[in-house]
């Protein structure tokens, strides 16, 4: 069993970007810049904006962070956007989510250029990925292919099984895995909630991404000897023994499962830290598009 160990294929990432930034540096161009709006004091989103930022420190970019208050209304953050969109210093820029309920994800999220939606989630960037065209593809999907490259992972006519059909993992990673070219070339079946008999088809599966958010949900009897699995899963459960009162859980019983699996990815330290690296990644993308526009 090999661990895919998202920890240090980003560390080796970033330092890849950080060459590029150095180099780009030398040349006298401007190095890429990724800006993000957060809105209210959600504190899982405030943590993880700021190791957004910490990361652009480590690999060279400059970065901006936007705070608005709780009581941000949707035209307030639709002028915000506008002015990002229309700022050349910017070269992308995300909208931290969830966004409070007065407004309107979906509407928020269309506002963006397209051209600096670096989170990969406007309908003109997913269609692209749909469709085989070079484009943005989503953080944590984008961080999948790269750890299944990096450790030569065999996907061409493999049976792939993914659990969960959000729009930021569970469906552009089925599009994904079913594209020409690899990673990708395999047979994918997505499965959800309301999928019967799940265990019956996880059995069949040679790789399964799993990105439901229920701890320990795949047992070592729903997998078969040899599996693959890439565990998007992060819950907090609640744990007296440990001196945060929780441990960060998977979707995967991993004790058991690793036991089978040829390849898995640990929870903390597998999908998580690819997700910031690839945010990273395709920065520095949009910096390399405007530049050859400018």
């Amino acid at each position: 069993m090999k661990i895919l160990d998202g920890k240090k294929v980003s560390n080796d990432l970033k330092n890849e970007i950080a060459q590029e930034v150095d180099k780009m540096r030398a040349r006298g161009e401007k190095v890429p810049h990724l800006a993000a709006i957060i809105v209210g004091n959600d504190g899982a989103s405030l943590t993880y904006v700021a190791s957004k930022v910490k990361a652009c420190e480590r690999v060279g970019f400059e970065s901006t962070m936007v705070r608005l208050p709780h009581t941000t209304s949707e035209l307030e953050l639709l002028q915000k956007i506008k002015e990002l969109n229309n700022n050349d210093a910017i070269d992308g820029f995300i909208i931290q989510l969830p966004l409070p309920p007065q407004i309107n994800t979906q509407r928020v999220l269309m506002a963006v250029d397209p051209s600096k939606d670096v989170d990969g989630f406007h309908p003109e960037n997913f269609g692209k990925m749909a469709l085989d065209m070079s484009t943005f593809i989503p953080a944590t999907p984008f961080g999948i292919l790269e750890l299944l490259e990096r450790y030569n992972v065999e996907t061409n006519g493999k049976h792939t099984v993914v659990i969960g059909r959000s729009h930021i993992v569970g469906r552009p990673m089925s599009i994904l895995m079913g594209r020409k070219g690899w990673p990708g070339n395999s047979t994918v079946t997505l499965t959800h909630s309301h999928t019967k008999n799940i265990s019956q088809i996880t059995l069949q599966a040679d790789i399964i991404i799993s990105a439901l958010g229920v701890p320990k949900f795949l047992k070592a009897d729903m997998v078969k000897e040899g599996v693959v699995i890439i565990d998007v899963g992060i819950s907090r459960v609640p744990d007296e023994k440990k001196p945060k009162g929780y441990v960060i859980t998977g979707d995967v019983d991993y004790e058991n499962v690793s036991k089978k699996a040829s390849f898995i990815t640990p929870v903390p330290g597998g999908v998580g830290p690819m997700t910031i690296a690839m945010l990273l990644k395709n920065t520095l993308l949009a910096r390399e598009q405007r530049r050859h526009k400018e």
